[in-house]
């Protein structure tokens, strides 16, 4: 039941703007769960739930991340040609990619003894909900296609962010996007196909040493539900967060935010949990 819970957590929120590494923390933490009491369980699990979520992410854009691959393939081995508009925005993706990657090689270790207490989660939900306010607040219309360098560079140093708990890899880098002028759908197309190099990259990484540490004793079955939930609710919240931002502002998301925020900060206050 909790890698059911714990699966649907990781899918919704790692789509959502409301952060799912922050969830992951808080839900247990609520509930007085010690499923991660283990650090070797925690790690096992955290690749089931990054699979299921780039399961999911891959299974909305496929043709998206086809024609992405393919035209950027083609690219890259013919360099004299000029880059089709998704050939070179393939390569744009990649670039958006090394921040993070080099952030959480450099500072994994130190993120996981300093980062991720309830209370500076509380802080994050908020402050960077309320970024995400003032961003969706910009008038902005350019289309995914317009996606340059600069931009690469800008929402993948944004993205880095998201290394913090709290902080949201979809919010942070909606919130980069829109501030350079991007209409929330270019906004929202952008942050989840940024996600496939980086969840990808997560779940190699973690799965290599899975493979060398071993699956826990008896864990196999939990793993497997936890990448089923986190793919059926990663899909949905894919689904349902285009359809919103099509037609609405961010702002339930931002509500969201600054609710839990207040929410958790009250009761690490009054020392409930």
């Amino acid at each position: 039941m909790h890698a059911i819970v714990l699966g649907i957590v990781q899918g919704l929120s790692e789509f959502l703007p409301i952060s799912s590494s922050g969830h992951l923390v808080l839900v247990p933490w609520l509930f007085g769960w010690q499923d991660f009491a283990d650090i070797t369980i925690k790690k096992a699990f955290d690749v089931a739930l990054h699979l299921g979520t780039l399961i999911a992410v891959i299974g909305y854009f496929w043709r998206d991340l086809s024609s992405y691959v393919g035209e950027g393939v083609q690219y890259a081995v013919r360099r004299k040609q000029d880059p089709t508009t998704h050939g070179r925005m393939a390569w744009m993706f990649i670039l958006a990619t090394i921040p993070a990657a080099l952030a959480g090689a450099l500072l994994d270790t130190w993120i996981d003894d300093t980062l991720g207490k309830p209370w500076l989660i509380g802080v994050s939900l908020i402050v960077f909900g309320a970024l995400l306010a003032w961003a969706d607040t910009l008038a902005g219309s350019r289309d995914e296609d317009m996606f340059t360098t600069q931009d690469a560079w800008r929402v993948g140093i944004a993205q880095a962010l998201a290394l913090n708990p709290g902080t949201s890899r979809s919010g942070i880098t909606m919130t980069a996007a829109r501030s350079a002028g991007f209409s929330r759908t270019a906004s929202a197309r952008i942050s989840f196909v940024m996600s496939v190099p980086v969840i990808g990259g997560a779940v190699v990484f973690k799965l290599a040493k899975l493979v060398r540490d071993g699956v826990p004793n008896g864990f196999i079955t939990p793993m497997i539900v936890g990448v089923i939930a986190a793919a059926v609710s990663g899909w949905l919240a894919i689904a349902a967060l285009m359809k919103v931002v099509s037609t609405r502002s961010f702002k339930p998301f931002v509500l969201y935010r600054i609710t839990a925020g207040v929410v958790v900060l009250l009761i690490t206050a009054t020392t409930w949990r």
